[in-house]
């Protein structure tokens, strides 16, 4: 359970105010018929009078402030799935996360740089649903293909290099994996696109391409970083470098992703400093034949706050009801029929 208004919560220092407000009016009260006589005289004075319901309505009032409190707060647990459908395409994000994209050719780094253009096309998106995979020298699925964007986007949070433990550049296992990860009812509706400086290829993405492509899946390519190349910067602050010490310049090997884009029946892009060009793809995925796509998605909560509410009235009834003198009548019957005057 959780609270989907906590701030609320400092409300709840009305209740110990009102307290004290209760102790300091019964102070002043007893001080003022201390000045006609001995208190515990001027009681037995007042046998309607009761002290003890006083102290009734002032906790029935503490604990209506309580629940009103708890209501304004709202109250939810759980999540309610619902199936939800929808006339989209789907996209799978193929990021690389191999040592070579922490190069700092662009600022902070390649790797920070595509997951800030993604969350960007990410809050582009309306119907189409997305997919993250993450590679290097293996690939694994960071978030199956799903509309639920905000997911998506805390999922994409997480990303960095030590989440592969293998390092290297298959793009193969790649574009295998998001074979796998589309669902049966996307064909034609599928793009792949791959994020990647393309150095230190493995396997055959080519051919991995051309298969993927008779699959129904469009790939396209955005290769990030500069043919000059680029030293890799480590999380100690210190250069990448080789057996021979000498710095690692990190390349990006356009030829590859081209070849792997027509393959793939895509497009081929190279990210420029100011636009990575996940745009452009955008529109190109939003040209291709739209299916009708169920899901399922975590899209509300289970609200309680009505029952604190209900909760927090009755006590206000009940308050209104409870008097602070006593019962006439029911004194006098407690008393047998002794006069309370």
């Amino acid at each position: 359970m959780e609270f989907k208004n906590p701030e609320f919560a400092r409300l709840l220092l009305l209740i110990p105010l009102l307290i004290l407000i209760h102790l300091f009016g019964s102070y002043l009260k007893r001080k003022r018929l201390s000045r006609f006589g001995d208190v515990h005289l001027m009681q037995l004075l007042m046998p309607l009078a009761s002290k003890y319901r006083i102290r009734v309505k002032v906790a029935i009032v503490c604990l209506a402030v309580f629940f009103f409190v708890l209501a304004l707060m709202q109250p939810r647990a759980g999540q309610v799935v619902a199936e939800v459908k929808s006339k989209g395409a789907e996209i799978i994000i193929a990021l690389d996360v191999s040592n070579s994209m922490l190069a700092t050719d662009f600022s902070p780094s390649r790797l920070e740089r595509s997951k800030l253009a993604i969350a960007r096309l990410v809050d582009e998106l309306k119907r189409d649903r997305i997919g993250l995979i993450v590679f290097a020298g293996d690939a694994y699925v960071q978030l199956p293909v799903t509309s639920d964007y905000i997911s998506a986007k805390s999922f994409l949070s997480a990303i960095n290099t030590k989440i592969v433990s293998r390092q290297g550049t298959d793009m193969s296992k790649a574009i295998a994996l998001a074979m796998k990860s589309f669902s049966s009812q996307s064909e034609n509706s599928r793009a792949l696109v791959m994020i990647t400086d393309g150095e230190n290829q493995e396997g055959n993405p080519v051919e991995m391409a051309e298969i993927a492509r008779k699959d129904g899946i469009t790939i396209h390519t955005v290769g990030i970083g500069s043919t000059e190349g680029s030293p890799i910067m480590l999380a100690d602050g210190s250069m990448l470098k080789d057996r021979a010490g000498e710095i690692v310049m990190s390349r990006l090997d356009q030829n590859t992703l081209k070849l792997v884009a027509a393959a793939g029946g895509g497009t081929a892009t190279v990210a420029s400093l100011s636009d990575l060009g996940l745009n452009s793809i955008l529109q190109s995925v939003k040209e291709m034949d739209k299916k009708e796509l169920m899901s399922e998605e975590f899209q509300s909560y289970y609200e309680f706050f009505h029952i604190p509410l209900f909760a927090a009235l009755l006590l206000i009834v009940l308050d209104a009801l409870i008097l602070e003198r006593k019962n006439k009548f029911l004194h006098k019957l407690l008393t047998n029929g002794a006069n309370p005057d």
